[in-house]
């Protein structure tokens, strides 16, 4: 990945993206003040950079609701026995994958791990914690916080500003 050092543009450009990635890339342009070609060359450079992981779609877990259910949100403390790097890893590696861990986050103090996780209902749940933790000899304990209302949600990352 090229190394890249941000200016105020990048910047403007990252906090707009942030904001709305549906953006086309004249409006981006006009946003942010730049020609619509230094727009879409600055926006390739950001994410070939790394800058830019990956540009989704936060989806309305009420509208979802009436298709889905509401299904279940947990934030999820686990702690291990063995802290070692190699047994950190392994433990990232198991859950990373599943798609039911929407975030899985290395703490300390207190549990090793917290992870949010999002399943269907309880049935669905059970199953993850046998997959992920149950099954696992150095899941030494697991504490579920169950979501019953999202009072807030973001993914913004506050930036400088010039």
């Amino acid at each position: 990945m090229e190394q890249i050092t941000l200016d105020t543009i990048d910047l403007a450009l990252l906090a707009q993206l942030q904001q709305d990635a549906s953006l086309s890339n004249l409006a981006l342009a006009k946003k942010v003040h730049v020609s619509p070609p230094t727009c879409l060359r600055r926006v390739k450079r950001l994410h070939e950079a790394g800058w830019i992981e990956r540009q989704v779609a936060v989806l309305s877990l009420d509208k979802l609701a009436s298709v889905a259910g509401h299904g279940l949100c947990a934030v999820v403390e686990v702690t291990l026995d063995r802290q070692d790097q190699a047994a950190l890893a392994a433990f990232e590696a198991k859950v990373a994958p599943d798609d039911a861990v929407q975030q899985c986050y290395r703490v300390s103090p207190g549990p090793d791990f917290c992870l949010v996780v999002h399943t269907a209902n309880m049935p669905a749940y059970l199953a993850l914690t046998q997959r992920l933790f149950t099954s696992d000899a150095n899941v030494r304990n697991v504490k579920a916080f169950f979501s019953i209302k999202r009072s807030k949600f973001g993914a913004v990352v506050p930036l400088p500003t010039a």
